[in-house]
């Protein structure tokens, strides 16, 4: 999630419950954690780094099923962008929550994830979805951000660290007391896993990132150590994603090594 120690947005208060609105209204209601995002601009990578910068993997996992973007955004709501930008590797993942009603028909998560995207790319003018990836109360793994998911698409969900990072966002709200799908940590478990397992790190370990925004915990240029698996509040003055997930995620560090195949 996008969230903002005061405040749920980036750029001010909003507080919005999907589904109570329709079209446009929907639109600009809708609930984002949007503090805490750097829009990434500039002319960052745009190729792939050689194939021989990158060290072999010794401890991978299997590649999770992932739902493409073609399946949630439709061509008359997309918007023009620019070219995806890319870091070499991911080393590290930021877990999300929403802020969005927890309570949804899985078949019915395309249409929300579009109004993410509109409420982004329209409200806010920003050229893609923030996250990398979306995952439902059911399991199911969403691509967000456009790039390519084998690839390290620098995303836009956490301010200060965005680069050599995946934002994974968990669709719900996950505040104190709330239940955690089991089928919703297994997925953000397995992607985990996947993604770190390119760059063969340890999903328990930590791992050293440079600020790039003074709006993040940390000034602009300072080194940070975080966890390979952190919560947004790790990056950022927060409470995303939620006590209740944020309470979830050493389990997930556990069972994406064992994905790994670590012991």
């Amino acid at each position: 999630m996008w969230r903002p120690a005061p405040g749920r947005w980036a750029t001010r208060p909003t507080l919005i419950v999907l589904g109570c609105v329709s079209g446009l209204l929907a639109v600009l209601a809708l609930v984002l954690c949007a503090l805490g995002v750097e829009r990434v601009v500039g002319r960052s990578r745009t190729a792939a780094p050689p194939a021989a910068a990158v060290r072999p993997a010794v401890h991978t996992a299997v590649r999770p099923t992932i739902v493409p973007r073609s399946r949630w955004l439709e061509a008359r709501t997309a918007h023009s962008q620019p070219p995806p930008r890319y870091d070499d590797r991911v080393v590290a993942v930021f877990v999300h929550h929403t802020d969005s009603p927890n309570v949804y028909d899985c078949a019915d998560v395309p249409r929300i994830i579009r109004y993410l995207y509109a409420g982004q790319t329209g409200v806010r003018n920003w050229d893609d979805i923030g996250y990398n990836f979306l995952v439902d109360r059911c399991g199911t793994i969403y691509e967000g951000r456009a790039g390519g998911v084998d690839r390290a698409v620098t995303g836009a969900h956490t301010q200060g660290f965005n680069h050599r990072t995946a934002g994974i966002a968990a669709i719900g709200t996950f505040t104190a007391g709330a239940v955690v799908p089991r089928a919703m940590t297994e997925s953000i478990a397995a992607l985990a896993a996947w993604k770190l397992g390119l760059a063969d790190v340890d999903p328990r370990g930590t791992v050293r990132l440079v600020s790039s925004n003074s709006l993040s915990r940390y000034a602009s240029g300072t080194a940070a150590v975080l966890p390979t698996v952190a919560g947004h509040n790790a990056g950022f003055m927060t409470t995303c994603p939620g006590a209740a997930l944020t309470a979830s995620l050493p389990a997930i560090r556990a069972r994406a090594a064992l994905l790994q195949g670590r012991r």
